[in-house]
């Protein structure tokens, strides 16, 4: 299974165009971040998890010709925000691009996208085949994946479990209940919003601490902000088996 990171970054903490800060000054591509977004691909089926506002930028860069799937973790723009542009996929399935979330996402999708499922449609509107889950576990053709369940400040977002992989983002508290889903867990993605504390997201050390306590054995820290500084310099205050995700890293996570 290759995992890809289309986007690593957040829109908390965008700076504005005229900022002369390191990180906007950096040279290191490493510390120029799209909206958060992954694609997994096993056996040739392409999984992309979220489809903000950079969708269609990051399947160009990532030169994805095809997509089985996108799982939606909630509703806020910065993770529903590019789905307009499923467009080119319908093109060439010669059909709807199959999107799995939650009834409350779900529901946000309809109303933003509403042209997209009224009765009578304009020709050529995104098409998307709308499967609504719950915390029960689900295929996607022979694709076994489980819903972890998460809380970023009040509001339930969904993470994902397939085979030994984990991907988690837009969170502050991991249930106990979903802490056993992901025992034995070998290879996670979760978000490290900043070092500074938040409302809503890990911080960096929060991150990590859930990571060592589930005794992963390799992880990726995404939806970075601004805030975080330098990849390279905190990159240097990781574990050896914990690493800042970047856009375009890919790995193998089998």
């Amino acid at each position: 299974m290759k995992l890809t990171f289309l986007g690593s970054g957040t829109s908390q903490g965008i700076p504005v165009i005229a900022c002369e800060c390191e990180v906007c000054r950096s040279e290191d591509k490493k510390d120029k971040r799209l909206r958060c977004s992954a694609m997994l691909e096993i056996d040739g089926k392409n999984i992309v998890i979220d489809a903000g506002p950079d969708f269609r930028y990051q399947m160009l860069r990532a030169e994805v010709k095809d997509i089985r799937a996108i799982l939606l973790t909630h509703e806020h723009k910065d993770h529903i925000g590019g789905l307009d542009d499923v467009r080119a996929f319908n093109w060439v399935k010669h059909g709807a691009v199959d999107v799995y979330t939650d009834i409350r996402t779900k529901e946000a999708v309809f109303k933003d996208y509403s042209y997209a499922f009224s009765e009578f449609k304009y020709p050529g509107v995104p098409e998307i085949n709308m499967h609504v889950i719950d915390p029960n576990p689900f295929y996607i053709d022979d694709i076994w994946v489980i819903p972890i369940p998460v809380m970023h400040h009040k509001l339930p977002v969904m993470g994902f479990r397939i085979g030994n992989f984990a991907y988690i983002t837009d969170a502050n508290y991991i249930p106990e209940s979903s802490m056993e889903r992901l025992k034995g867990t070998e290879y996670m993605v979760i978000n490290a919003l900043r070092k500074e504390s938040h409302l809503s997201h890990f911080t960096l050390a929060q991150a990590v601490e859930v990571v060592q306590k589930l005794q992963v054995k390799e992880a990726w820290l995404t939806h970075i902000g601004h805030q975080m500084g330098l990849t390279a310099e905190v990159s240097a205050e990781l574990p050896a088996h914990i690493h800042l995700a970047y856009d375009t890293l890919a790995v193998e996570v089998n």
